[in-house]
């Protein structure tokens, strides 16, 4: 790589932002047609993703599956100008196959009805973009991409850090060899408080904070290793004593060994007050990225070292873009038939390794 310096290395985390955005434009520009796609539940991320399809140029909203179909069903229907008849219940939801403005549905469901909405919107002949947690085992994971396949839909999972201009730099600078060999990752998700009762049940959830904010550290790790961990070491702990954590646990910390030697340490904690960080260590340089898995209006900020010198930047995330650049690669993939960056694979190598991490632990509780 090149020699970097903080103003170089700036500028040309800028230019790629900007070049990553025409593309995915110029790819959209040349698109025939939008695709149509109806959220499946409509909690707060299904309101920030239909807010970055009003922004898309290839993608649009089509339909509504809601529990709530005269409160909520109508109310964004009127919003963003929704048929009546495009909106469903999860009764009527199979009814989508008849539905031709529908192309594909964003599953923004409780995690453990990830698999049963997949698997459904697959056999109703529709594409499926899924959030994360994939879904709460690996063995739902696997009869989801099996279904999918079957039917010959895509199926891609919410990873927007996939798509995030400062981390496709960052993973570039890694592999660029600008660290030297990586040693070490370190990332943490801590101090969001829990907002919705469901993701305190572990029926619903699958687990705690290690499902809900884990996974973004444990996936960037993923990610940016290249390969997947083969040891792991678990800690676990409950501080809070009122019984809310009865069922799932508020704090994990773990330890990770990836075939080539690199370490990785991974938390996440439902009850710290605290920040979101990604730190990345290798024999010539450092990067640390502060906050880093956050969305809104954080403004991601990373700075470090490497053997050319200094670097620092930053990249405002403001909501609901990095959901913009996620639905337009996702309707790209759908258009131009292509596979998406973050398959159903990907989820399920994420369960895997959850999986382990949970049985290192011994136990959910401590």
């Amino acid at each position: 790589m090149h020699s970097l310096t903080r103003r170089t290395f700036t500028k040309s985390a800028v230019v790629a932002s900007a070049s990553f955005a025409l593309k995915g434009f110029s790819q959209t520009v040349s698109s025939q047609r939008q695709v149509g796609i109806a959220p499946i539940g409509l909690g707060s991320i299904a309101e920030v993703f239909m807010r970055a399809l009003s922004k898309s140029r290839n993608a649009k909203l089509t339909g509504l599956v809601t529990g709530h179909p005269v409160e909520k069903g109508k109310k964004f229907a009127a919003m963003y100008g929704v048929a009546d008849s495009s909106i469903y219940t999860y009764e009527t939801f199979d009814n989508i196959r008849n539905n031709h403005d529908i192309d594909a549905v964003y599953v923004a469901l409780p995690n453990s009805m990830h698999c049963e909405y997949t698997i459904r919107a697959a056999e109703a002949g529709k594409h499926v973009f899924c959030e994360k947690p994939m879904a709460i085992s690996s063995n739902e994971c696997k009869r989801m991409i099996d279904a999918c396949r079957h039917a010959g839909v895509k199926l891609m999972i919410g990873y927007r850090l996939h798509h995030e201009p400062v981390f496709l730099k960052l993973h570039e600078l890694v592999r660029s060899g600008a660290l030297g060999e990586i040693l070490q990752f370190q990332a943490g998700f801590y101090g969001m408080k829990n907002k919705q009762e469901w993701r305190l049940n572990r029926a619903l959830a699958g687990g705690g904070s290690m499902f809900d904010l884990g996974v973004y550290a444990l996936n960037t790790i993923r990610w940016f290793a290249g390969e997947e961990p083969v040891d792991f070491r678990t800690l676990v702990a409950t501080r809070d004593k009122t019984g809310k954590f009865d069922s799932v646990e508020e704090t994990v910390n773990c330890l990770l060994r990836f075939p080539s030697g690199i370490l990785a340490e991974c938390g996440s904690s439902y009850g710290q007050s605290g920040t979101n960080y990604f730190q990345i260590n290798g024999t010539t340089g450092h990067v640390r990225v502060e906050p880093a898995f956050s969305y809104g209006d954080s403004i991601l900020k990373y700075e470090g070292k490497t053997e050319s010198g200094d670097l620092a930047g930053s990249g405002a995330v403001y909501d609901p873009d990095q959901f913009v650049t996620e639905v337009t690669h996702f309707a790209n993939s759908i258009l131009q038939n292509t596979e998406p960056a973050t398959p159903g694979e990907e989820g399920m190598k994420d369960l895997l390794s959850i999986e382990e991490i949970y049985k290192a632990a011994g136990s959910l509780q401590a």
